[in-house]
């Protein structure tokens, strides 16, 4: 047996210190035993303590508690992830219960059972680990995360709308869901509501659904042990772990098939997350935002979709409009990305011309932002002087190579992506990877939605 850990035994009976030090060194990497609270700072600094076993009374005749909970409030100030389990008597459980409240993970009653001490202190061990693998996690994310732009609002009423009530909800922590059209913007949103809100100095961890495959969604969502299944080769945290204290962004949130919404639904309604291969709750505090282009309330009735779910995540909805229904912003974004992208390659400064600027709000945008986007950074990689005109601006065109109309058809979002899908297939030769490229989708997404609209059958 691989032995680990540091563990820390503060009482005022040396009998006791004793027997626990020739139990603990059985079982754990190091085992330092002192009998005064007083020495527990100078512990902490010499030693990489992980648990902490802190009897609650020091004092003759005094049986309050209150020393207990000073030196845990003083062990937490040091390291929060310094996990402590307390050791009481009988008619100090009421005190111990108490303490876990402030912070304790556990509390053991004298005198103890040898096994279920060693297996408490050894679930605070792994508890501890977990938190600083989280730690180290979203120092890493932190670090490798791009500064993403200002959200751009524009100006249109749409989206003056839109941005009154955001900020209104920014500040809180309920759940929001972000509906809209693909391309125009959900994550941005979601990444302008986590700026605005009182945990923008926390992590934003965007996931998104479509892509995860089924059998890791567990593994993926709320982490694994070491040799939970084949590949396991270490314990990990999950996407909620690493969003503990910010904010989580399921996205594609409608592709979640309808056996794994039950598992969602239970860690919500918890607030915490048990690791595949433990038994262990993990708490966890974010704040959720969920995006989807579907149409969850049509999913309900078709039975794809729970409806105690839709509650859970539909606190506040917000609707994003598409393009064609906020025409007054497109110019100045086709500019936004202009400066970005001719930064980025060295290029320019470039003015539009008259001419591009009204093919840029005439033309139907059925990809929304990520189209236009894609559309001026092509522009400016092949344009050669100053000025971007119509013939290096090229929108989206239909097969017969007409633009689309501008009127909206009398068909669902569904259809609308149903009929885009089949015929950005038809156009790239049935190669997925290039429709999932020219939808701007990942692969895993668009066989999602090809098995969802039954597309080849």
């Amino acid at each position: 047996m691989t032995k680990t850990g540091t563990v820390l035994v503060v009482d005022d009976n040396r009998s006791i210190l004793a027997a626990l030090q020739l139990l603990l060194n059985k079982y754990f990497g190091k085992v330092i035993v002192i009998s005064s609270p007083n020495r527990i700072p100078a512990a902490l600094q010499e030693h990489p303590v992980d648990v902490v076993l802190l009897d609650m009374n020091f004092s003759a005749s005094i049986n309050s508690g209150n020393e207990g909970f000073y030196w845990l409030g003083e062990i937490k100030k040091y390291d929060p992830t310094v996990q402590v389990v307390l050791f009481t008597a009988y008619g100090e459980i009421d005190l111990a219960v108490r303490a876990i409240k402030d912070g304790a993970t556990d509390f053991v009653v004298k005198p103890w059972e040898n096994e279920k001490l060693i297996a408490s202190l050894q679930a605070a061990c792994n508890l501890r680990r977990s938190q600083q693998e989280v730690k180290r996690l979203k120092e890493v994310k932190r670090e490798l995360t791009p500064q993403e732009p200002d959200f751009f609002w524009g100006a249109s009423p749409a989206m003056k709308e839109l941005r009154s009530l955001a900020e209104k909800v920014a500040g809180t922590d309920a759940n929001i869901l972000l509906t809209g059209e693909n391309g125009t913007g959900k994550e941005m949103l979601a990444r302008e509501i986590h700026r605005l809100s009182s945990r923008r100095n926390e992590l934003l961890v965007p996931v998104d659904m479509g892509a995860i495959v089924e059998t890791l969604f567990e593994s993926e969502l709320f982490g694994h042990t070491k040799g939970a299944f084949t590949d396991a080769k270490a314990d990990r945290a999950g996407k909620f772990e690493v969003a503990d204290g910010g904010t989580l962004f399921l996205d594609e949130i409608g592709n979640l098939p309808l056996h794994l919404q039950s598992k969602l639904l239970t860690v919500l309604q918890s607030r915490s997350v048990v690791r595949v291969g433990s038994h262990a709750p993990i708490p966890v505090d974010i704040r959720l935002i969920t995006a989807t282009n579907c149409n969850l309330d049509e999913a309900i009735l078709r039975n794809e979709f729970r409806q105690d779910l839709l509650y859970r995540l539909n606190t506040i909805h917000l609707e994003i409009p598409p393009l064609r229904r906020r025409r007054e912003d497109i110019v100045p974004l086709a500019e936004r990305f202009m400066l970005r992208y001719a930064a980025k390659y060295g290029k320019g400064p470039f003015t539009l011309t008259p001419s591009a600027a009204e093919a840029l709000y005439n033309a139907p945008w059925p990809g929304n932002i990520r189209e236009l986007q894609h559309t001026v950074e092509k522009a400016v990689i092949i344009s050669e002087g100053e000025y971007l005109d119509e013939r290096h601006l090229q929108p989206a065109r239909t097969g017969s190579g007409e633009p689309l109309p501008h009127s909206i058809p009398d068909s669902t979002l569904e259809d609308m992506e149903r009929s885009m899908i089949r015929q950005a297939i038809e156009t790239a030769g049935g190669n997925l990877s290039a429709v999932a490229a020219r939808l701007g989708i990942t692969r895993q997404t668009l066989y999602n939605k090809i098995k969802k609209y039954g597309i080849g059958d």
